[in-house]
């Protein structure tokens, strides 16, 4: 499969025009947003607006623009099933085959002195991990690009192939999802130091599901067996209830929900 579109939206524009510029001449339609497509038009790269896509506009102060199915509907279809194929074709949709994002810079916003809480919220990324998300979900059909470090790798093997390799896509894929858990996991950290009454802990991973239910009903069916066939051994006592102990395995510092077997 060739890559017939992209969406192009990225914060740091960094390698951005001269990027598309080469996909544009492969015959790659580009669509795009905000800022990126007045930089992309003034550098005379071909580009059609988001809006133009979802036939909406972009609305509350840009914070709404791509959260439309004309968006997702074309990064998450399975490209080889015939229903998807179906249902994309009776609702006048298209496929988007690469997507070329990076985030609302948070990072460098909250590390500047003295901003502000509100300057802070508003750069917290919204549409951007969700396009990425979706795209990187359905790695197998869409190439999804977090890092302009990427940009030459991706773009040699479309203008040798007209796409990416799925080892490429899987690896790309895995980026992202690094990068928007790292870039959660700032906001998170950054909003619970806002929070006086919150104590300051690590992150949390996810943890592992509480085991102890689980345990009980082994042990519980090793004692039934036990007991058919020994019966002056057998064991009447019943599973022990959840413990604070055997709810303490997990691979997280922050404190787990009760277990409640």
């Amino acid at each position: 499969m060739a890559i017939k579109r992209a969406l192009i939206s990225v914060s740091d524009k960094t390698g951005i025009v001269e990027f598309a510029s080469a996909l544009a001449r492969a015959g790659v339609e580009i669509i795009s947003t905000g800022g990126t497509k007045s930089l992309l038009e003034k550098s005379g790269v071909p580009v059609i607006g988001i809006s133009e896509v979802t036939g909406f506009p972009e609305i509350l102060d840009g914070r709404v623009k791509t959260l439309h199915p004309a968006v997702h509907s074309g990064l998450l279809a399975i490209r080889d099933s015939e229903a998807h194929q179906q249902q994309m074709k009776e609702l006048g949709l298209d496929y988007i085959d690469l997507v070329v994002v990076n985030l609302y810079p948070f990072a460098a916003t909250i590390k500047k002195p003295n901003v502000s809480y509100e300057e802070a919220i508003e750069n917290i990324d919204i549409g951007g991990p969700t396009m990425l998300r979706s795209a990187a979900k359905n790695h197998a059909f869409v190439t999804v690009v977090v890092d302009a470090a990427d940009y030459g790798e991706v773009l040699e093997q479309i203008q040798a192939n007209g796409d990416t390799t799925l080892e490429t896509r899987k690896r790309l894929a895995a980026k992202v999802f690094r990068h928007t858990a790292a870039y959660d996991a700032l906001i998170s950290d950054y909003l619970t130091r806002l929070t006086a009454s919150c104590s300051l802990r690590p992150i949390p991973l996810p943890m592992r599901r509480c085991r102890s239910f689980a345990t009980a009903r082994i042990r519980t069916r090793r004692r039934r067996s036990t007991a058919s066939r020994s019966p002056a051994k057998a064991i009447s006592r019943p599973p022990s209830s959840c413990t604070a102990r055997s709810c303490r395995t997990t691979t997280s510092t922050t404190p787990m929900r009760r277990c409640r077997s």
